[in-house]
């Protein structure tokens, strides 16, 4: 596909972690669509959701395992409609955020109709649920409500459970899991690559099999790029840093083997904070990763 489209989605509903709302805006700044157009694409920025503040929401119990459930419900049906449009249009759809629970709606938009794979790349599992969640953040339970586990009201938003298969998931560079999510991945059938598997094995060859994975009987594969997947002293604006992530050459590699897949059919860029960056700098990392992944290359 030549034709993109840009999608912001700049939702902060996370406990504890405000600044991500201006991740959009943030990565367009680091020139984005221009860079992008300068590859040969033609290039759409169809502007931000409409994403409410957590000031105009009453504040959730402190125990509440779903914190800002129905305000988080409205924003991902509302992506999850606009990524179907765009991609019905044989285009490919960038969204920004923005914290990772927006990718239950960016992934459901995709998967409409069709079974696809997904490369989740973060530090996190994304894999805990009401019953497993230590904070209530929707944004730690994406990737199991995408593989048909939680609350109604976020599993059936298509009206298909699951969206995803789990076997046609794979989560890369993770670093940080819960007790209970631990759990629930081993007996999951997504397919986990630690840092300790990047670590020994290299990232080419994780990728390699992590490509493969999702790759196989699906009709592409969305990526769902979490920059706390990297070291925070590569990329230091980000919602939830956690020491010894990928490094800078890692990640390129990473978008420069998915983009030689042919693969690719969707991306996130998600959990931008330029709160806690520096010069812009993890925003600006956003858009060279993004490049790679589209088919820029060195030589």
């Amino acid at each position: 596909m030549r034709d993109i489209a840009i999608i912001g989605v700049p939702l902060d509903l996370g406990a504890g972690r405000r600044g991500v709302d201006m991740g959009p805006s943030a990565i367009r700044y680091a020139g984005l669509r221009e860079r992008i157009a300068a590859l040969g694409y033609r290039v759409r920025d169809l502007g931000n959701l409409a994403v409410p503040l957590a000031e105009q929401i009453e504040p959730p119990a402190a125990d509440e395992p779903l914190r800002y459930l129905q305000p988080i419900v409205g924003v991902v049906r509302d992506l999850a409609q606009q990524v179907r449009d765009v991609i019905s249009s044989n285009t490919l759809p960038i969204i920004l955020g923005g914290d990772h629970s927006l990718s239950i709606g960016s992934v459901a938009g995709v998967a409409h109709n069709r079974r696809i794979g997904v490369i989740w790349l973060d530090a996190h599992g994304d894999y805990n649920t009401p019953e497993t969640t230590p904070s209530g953040n929707i944004h730690g339970m994406g990737l199991a409500v995408l593989t048909g586990r939680g609350h109604p009201m976020l599993t059936g938003l298509i009206g298909r459970i699951p969206v995803l298969r789990p076997g046609d998931a794979a989560l890369v560079g993770v670093r940080n899991l819960d007790d209970g999510e631990r759990e629930l991945l081993r007996t999951s059938g997504v397919r986990v690559f630690t840092m300790h598997d990047i670590d020994r094995r290299g990232m080419a060859a994780v990728m390699e099999e992590a490509i493969l994975h999702v790759s196989a009987g699906t009709s592409g594969f969305h990526l769902s790029f979490d920059l706390d997947v990297l070291d925070p002293h590569e990329a230091p604006g980000v919602g939830t840093p956690v020491l010894g992530g990928i490094t800078y050459r890692e990640a390129h590699l990473a978008m420069e083997l998915i983009a030689a897949s042919g693969r690719l059919i969707s991306l996130d860029l998600v959990e931008v904070n330029p709160i806690l960056d520096t010069r812009n700098m993890t925003a600006l990392l956003a858009v060279e990763f993004a490049l790679s992944a589209l088919g820029k290359t060195i030589y």
